[in-house]
């Protein structure tokens, strides 16, 4: 009976690693995922806005790659028996090697009144919800500093003029960036009208806005909350080593450091360097570590010397709406350099990776530099 190689979760990394096993050994590989749809979670702000996204179902992109498909959400990990169960079958789903890339989703429960008040922009339907919700809005409020919400704030403001909307980040605007990427990212806030309110802490969201930790009201008709993302709890809940946010905790060649026969990717593993850096949540991170994982795996089952994972980040990119971006350079690190590209051609730079992560998920034997 051939090897089964099973993957949980069918994003970035996951629909990848997928096709990637199935190409690089000869085991039965099977890809498991709630939806029938590969969401490009990158554009979900742009379908906040009403722009239309590509279809992309997941039976097409995994066409002559021999991969099975079951459409059907996990609901427990038997780590003892190497079983999967499922949410509509009472069937199992047996393994010998399990890939982990159940991904992430937004964190609702931190604050009190999110879940109740806030919209994100995670999924593909949360996101629809916002852009119903956008019709009956005057006021909006983004609420995270990071590349979520300032994508999201820039889109909202540039598509939908006659909004107000606000941006509050616990920190700067764009601390993550250098100077000169700092200071472009305001004048881009300052031509589009977002009203910025930094070094501000949500302590509440209200049906009428926030409630600050200094008790300030902000006043908002809609919340977009986009501070902060969480995973799934099957890791924890099967018994694998999780860190302290519930992600599994994985070695150089991203197994698990408890059960060496499940593999992790994507942002639901917590994978970091030897030098200490952990590497953060983004395509930049989960594309070309779901290849260096599948490689690992392969060179383990055909008896050959497994590699340490070597990785440095090259840019983060960021959409300011349709027609305009920043590219900020950094480090290997990932700490910012004082170069930028920004404007028109920052937003084409921008849509190019973009597109760019697709045509990887097709042939994800290309080399990568997201």
């Amino acid at each position: 009976m051939a090897l089964r190689i099973v993957v949980v979760g069918a994003g970035y990394s996951g629909l990848a690693a997928a096709k990637l096993a199935a190409k690089w050994t000869d085991a039965q590989v099977t890809l498991i995922n709630a939806g029938d749809r590969f969401v490009e979670r990158v554009r979900l702000h742009q379908l906040a806005v009403g722009q239309r996204l590509r279809d992309l179902p997941l039976v097409d992109l995994l066409a002559g790659s021999g991969v099975d498909l079951i459409v059907d959400r996990v609901t427990e990990i038997d780590a003892a028996q190497r079983v999967l169960r499922l949410a509509n079958t009472s069937q199992v789903v047996r393994y010998d090697r399990l890939v982990y890339a159940l991904g992430s989703a937004a964190d609702m429960d931190s604050v009190p009144g999110v879940a109740e008040h806030a919209y994100t922009v995670a999924t593909g339907d949360q996101a629809l919800r916002l852009r119903e919700r956008i019709a009956d809005s005057d006021v909006l409020a983004v609420v995270g500093g990071g590349l979520t919400g300032i994508e999201a704030a820039a889109e909202l403001a540039e598509a939908h003029p006659g909004l107000k909307v606000r941006f509050v980040t616990g920190g700067a605007l764009g601390a993550a960036l250098s100077e000169r990427g700092q200071d472009y990212l305001r004048r881009t806030f300052d031509r589009l009208g977002v009203e910025v309110r930094a070094h501000a802490k949500v302590s509440e969201v209200r049906a009428d806005g926030l409630l600050l930790a200094d008790g300030e009201h902000v006043a908002a008709d809609t919340v977009v909350w986009t501070a902060g993302f969480k995973v799934p709890e099957l890791a924890g809940e099967a018994g694998f080593a999780v860190d302290d946010h519930g992600r599994l905790t994985v070695d150089e060649m991203l197994r698990s450091t408890s059960h060496p026969e499940v593999t992790g990717v994507g942002d639901a593993a917590a994978v970091r360097m030897r030098t200490g850096q952990e590497l953060r949540m983004a395509c930049a991170t989960g594309l070309p570590s779901a290849q260096h994982a599948v490689r690992a795996l392969a060179d383990q089952l055909a008896g050959r010397e497994t590699r340490p994972l070597r990785f440095r980040y090259f840019n983060q990119c960021i959409s300011l709406g349709r027609r305009d971006g920043l590219i900020q350079f950094v480090h290997a690190d990932d700490s910012p350099r004082e170069a930028v590209l920004t404007g028109r051609k920052a937003a084409l730079y921008k849509e190019a990776i973009v597109r760019g992560t697709v045509i990887f998920e097709r042939h994800p034997v290309i080399p990568t530099s997201f």
